[in-house]
């Protein structure tokens, strides 16, 4: 009897589980270099980023937002996390694409997040 979550789809994946894993954390501590400019903690603390999928060619997709639409940085944003990602050492080519639904609350901020703000 599997232990494993059945409501969970099981991932398949070309690339080595340990390589998966270590690609993963690099590509988090790659994200969490990005700051909001107008709000002291990175956009992974933030909850800006909603998705990111590594292909088995090593592509990196991110579906990521803003804390608001009219963001003054929302044009240069992708550019800094696509950057950032790039230099990971593994990752092959960065897609960055800019969601905004559902809307970013601040609900979606870590606990760490919150602290660097004030919002405690």
């Amino acid at each position: 009897m599997s232990e494993e979550n059945p409501n969970l789809p099981e991932i398949q994946s070309a690339i080595p589980a340990d390589e998966l894993a270590r690609l993963s954390d690099d590509i988090i501590g790659a994200l969490k270099t990005v700051y909001d400019p107008e709000i002291p903690a990175d956009i992974f603390e933030l909850g800006l980023v909603y998705k990111i999928d590594i292909e088995d060619d090593r592509r990196v997709k991110i579906d990521m937002t803003l804390t608001a639409p009219g963001c003054p940085v929302a044009g240069e944003m992708p550019g800094w996390v696509q950057n950032a990602v790039s230099s990971v050492e593994g990752v092959s080519d960065v897609d960055v694409q800019m969601v905004f639904d559902p809307p970013w609350t601040p609900d979606r901020m870590s606990e760490e997040a919150r602290v660097a703000v004030g919002w405690y």
